[in-house]
Formats: C-alpha cells, sequence, structure tokens
C-alpha cells in the first residue's frame, strides 16, 4: 500500500457564539473541558507533525512510516524490514499506528496488516509490548511501571521496539498462544511458519 508523505496542515476553526437565546450555552464547566480537550489534541497533531518531519527527512534503518491518508495525521502505516540474522530476515511487513488524541500522554496501538507469526503479536495482528502498554503499573503485577509507556517515546523508539522483539521474541506472557507453544515446543515448525509469512510478504510488494 503506498504511503503519503506530504506534510499535512490542519486549520483550526473558531466556535461562534449561539445566534439566538434559544441556543444552548455551554456551561463554564463543559467549556473548560472541551477548550482542555482541543488544547491537547493541538498538541498531538504538532507533535506529529514533528515526527514525521524528522523520520521524512532522516529516514531510520529498518522500517519507513508514512500517513495512510494526508488527511489525518492520527493514522500511520508502517513497513518493517525483517532483521537481519532472525528468522524474519528478507520480510517486508506492512503495519498500521493508531494515536490516541491525547498522545503522547496514552500510547498508540500498533496491529500488523501483513500476516505475522510471533509470540507477542495477538492472532488479530495486534502487537503486545511493554512499552505499548497504559502507563502506570501493572494490574497483573507482569510489568514494572518503568518497561511500560512513557511520552519521551516516540515513532522511531516503538518500531525500534518492534524490530527488538521479533528479533527476541518472549514467550512468557504471550499475546498468541499457538505461537508461543511452537517457538517452545517446535522450533523447527516455528521456523516454517515464519518462512512461509516472509515468502508471502515478498510476494505483496
Amino acid at each position: 500500500m503506498k504511503t503519503h508523505r506530504a506534510n499535512f496542515f490542519k486549520d483550526f476553526g473558531k466556535s461562534s457564539l449561539p445566534s439566538s437565546s434559544s441556543e444552548t450555552l455551554c456551561i463554564p464547566l463543559a467549556c473548560s473541558m472541551s477548550s482542555a480537550s482541543q488544547q491537547g489534541q493541538g498538541q498531538a497533531v504538532l507533535l506529529l507533525k514533528k515526527q514525521l518531519r524528522e523520520l521524512s527527512k532522516n529516514p531510520v534503518e529498518g522500517f519507513s512510516a508514512g500517513l495512510v491518508d494526508d488527511s489525518n495525521l492520527f493514522e500511520w502505516q508502517v513497513t518493517i524490514i525483517g532483521p537481519t540474522d532472525t528468522l524474519y530476515e528478507g520480510g517486508f511487513f506492512n503495519a498500521r499506528l493508531t494515536f490516541p488524541k491525547d498522545y503522547p500522554n496514552s500510547p498508540p496501538q500498533c496491529r500488523f496488516i501483513s500476516e505475522m507469526w510471533h509470540p507477542n503479536v495477538y492472532p488479530d495482528g495486534k502487537v503486545c509490548i511493554s512499552i505499548l502498554h497504559n502507563p502506570g503499573d501493572d494490574p497483573m503485577g507482569y510489568e514494572s511501571a518503568a518497561e511500560r509507556w512513557s511520552p519521551v517515546h516516540t515513532v522511531e523508539t516503538i518500531m525500534i521496539s518492534i524490530i527488538s522483539m521479533l528479533s527476541s521474541p518472549n514467550d512468557e506472557s504471550p499475546a498468541n498462544i499457538d505461537a508461543a507453544k511452537d517457538w517452545r515446543e517446535d522450533r523447527e515448525l516455528f521456523k516454517k511458519k515464519v518462512g512461509r509469512i516472509v515468502r508471502k510478504s515478498q510476494e505483496m510488494l
């Protein structure tokens, strides 16, 4: 799928006062909450624009990134090149990054569009790694707060973490139980399945 790298500019319209007394005025609290929400979304837009511009000017080895649609900064398409000296070498795997309106306070979601066989990727393609989990303590106690999402993370650090995930699967708390079982108990079968999706990704180019 073709990605779009054009710079994206969004104009924010000014809200107008009601034209008659019959129209509903927002109460001060609601106005304050709406203003805060718009301010947070504006911060996300500026930050995502900056990161897109930097990645366009200075591409990072191992992946490419761009907008799915120039009109939406919150939806990115990325292509991950299978890391050298791993089972995924030679593959070209497409994924979507979907950012929340309060980014970077909350993490984006990453979902593979290309078929993926990996212990830390759900069958529907959603990536499960610590830095994409909501900030704070893990209610299940598997992760420390330091391992989870932090606003300092960028598209680049997210993608580097996903590339590292491909290099070093974690089968202790798997998202795909069957893939984790193959990884632990039948490594040859795991290799065959990964080899098939690598070839499939090449055919999709």
